[in-house]
């Protein structure tokens, strides 16, 4: 009983806690509903007053910027008004310039129409005159025109030749004194001994006997020399001397050679004389190409192609008016570097140019062609530089000029073919030079005589005086001299001088 009561009581009791904190759990959620709902009537009320006051902002800001765009709107109007006003004054000012630019053509249609009667009534008065001095001067107005012309015309070319003159005076003047100063300068740096040097073409013999060794029997020794060698052996009466004859130098050369060592080695037959030729044209074939490498040394020049060097050394063999190509080729190098270099040229171009300028000589018995020709084909088929194809070309002005450093080329190389002592010259070509030069001169009409003077550098022609005037005289020396340049080839320059006299005789009685 008491267990039973003691569960019962322990039942009654948990039903009442559990009753009890039910009620209490019930009175703490009606707390928290309470505090929810009045924090919820906080934030309800703060959000309205918020809201207000954004309205209230919101309002002022539309104010704001409905007075802005007002003030927006005002000032745009008074631009525009000023536009307006601005626009409306230019109307005026255009119309004022329109008035007054038809007033002005209005003022030049009437001068003109004055201006036209005024040259019709100029015409008629000009009229009236030249039929006046046509009447009195006998002479129609054509006439008079052409007396006149020609009047003027006589005064135009006097003054034209003295104006002329005295430019082409100055001119000289300038010229030669630069030009004075450069080749003096250019001669100074390349002064060296020169002597006429020429192909060896008789072989001194030891004794008369050694003719016949050489003809051999039934002149077998003397063919089989010819065939090899492709010269001509002259074996005369001159005593101990065999002429070598051939077009060929380096042929000539090599003929030489081979006969001197053949009357050294003292065996002279076919077979002896095919391989001692063998060995002579090795040695030429050697020296020349040496003679070639010396000469592009000696002018400061890179290499060259071995084809233009073996040529170059050719011209050792080859002589003009006794003085020696490769010589005067080096010769002509070392005058134009100096020349370009004083003028400011490319001094490698004429350098190369000068060298090369006679390389034709080497082969022009071979190929048919001037010389010039022939080298500045050879140069430009080993891609050498147009300058210097150009100056070997135009040396002797057969084609034009086509850069600075061909004339250079030319000027050098008249400087080394005309200098005293470097060329010699026959007398008969000398002879016929000066007849060809006074013939030239004498061929004009008015020429009383003519003389070449100076060894062939001036003429002085003698003119009548009755024929010709000064002015006739100038125009006569320039027409000789162009005629000179145009028929003749010579060395330096000529002198043209055409001499007027006049003279009055009275006798006293």
């Amino acid at each position: 009983m008491d267990i039973a009561l003691v569960a019962a009581a322990v039942v009654a009791a948990v039903v009442v806690g559990v009753f009890v904190g039910l009620v209490a759990r019930g009175q703490v959620a009606n707390m928290g509903v309470k505090s929810a709902q009045e924090k919820a009537a906080r934030i309800v009320a703060e959000a309205r007053a918020q809201q207000k006051e954004f309205i209230l902002e919101a309002k002022d800001e539309r104010l704001r910027l409905g007075r802005e765009a007002e003030d927006e709107a005002r000032a745009k109007r008074a631009e525009l008004g000023t536009l307006e006003s601005r626009l409306l004054a230019r109307d005026e000012q255009l119309d004022l310039r329109s008035d007054m630019l038809e007033q002005r053509d209005r003022k030049l249609l009437d001068r003109e129409r004055e201006l036209e009667g005024s040259r019709q009534e100029l015409a008629r008065a000009q009229q009236d005159h030249v039929a006046a001095l046509e009447r009195v001067s006998g002479m129609s107005a054509e006439e008079a025109k052409a007396q006149l012309l020609l009047a003027v015309r006589e005064e135009a070319d006097r003054d034209a030749v003295r104006l002329t003159k005295s430019i082409e005076r100055q001119a000289r003047d300038e010229a030669e004194e630069r030009a004075r100063e450069i080749v003096i300068t250019t001669m100074q740096r390349i002064a060296a001994d020169h002597t006429a040097e020429h192909t060896v073409s008789t072989v001194h013999l030891p004794n008369d006997e050694m003719k016949g060794r050489i003809i051999g029997r039934e002149g077998r020794n003397i063919r089989a020399l010819e065939q090899a060698t492709g010269v001509d052996l002259i074996i005369d009466d001159t005593p101990e001397t065999v002429v070598i004859s051939a077009f060929d130098p380096v042929r000539r050369e090599i003929a030489r050679l081979a006969l001197t060592k053949l009357m050294a080695d003292g065996r002279i037959h076919p077979g002896r004389i095919e391989e001692v030729v063998a060995k002579a044209r090795a040695e030429v074939d050697l020296a020349m190409r040496q003679a070639g490498e010396q000469a592009i040394y000696d002018a400061g020049i890179p290499a060259l192609p071995s084809e233009i060097v073996k040529l170059l050394g050719r011209l050792k063999y080859r002589t003009s008016y006794g003085q020696n190509v490769l010589v005067h080729s080096v010769e002509t190098s070392r005058l134009a570097a100096i020349i370009a270099a004083e003028l400011g040229a490319d001094v490698q171009a004429a350098k190369v140019g000068g060298l090369l300028h006679d390389l034709g000589k080497a082969i022009d018995h071979e190929t048919e062609g001037p010389h010039a020709q022939i080298g500045a084909q050879i140069a430009q088929r080993h891609n050498l530089s147009p300058k210097v194809v150009n100056a070997i070309a135009a040396h002797h002005q057969e084609v034009d000029f086509a850069s600075q450093e061909a004339p250079i080329v030319q000027v050098a190389d008249a400087i080394s073919a005309s200098r005293p002592g470097a060329r010699g010259e026959s007398m008969e070509t000398y002879v016929r030079r000066l007849e060809d030069l006074q013939a030239i001169a004498e061929s004009f009409e008015g020429v009383e005589k003519s003389f070449a003077v100076q060894a062939g550098r001036e003429v002085r022609v003698l003119v009548k005086p009755e024929q010709i005037d000064d002015v006739m005289a100038a125009h006569l020396a320039r027409d000789v001299v162009k005629k000179i340049e145009a028929s003749l080839t010579y060395p330096g320059q000529i002198k043209v001088t055409v001499i007027r006299e006049t003279r009055s005789v009275e006798y006293a009685k």
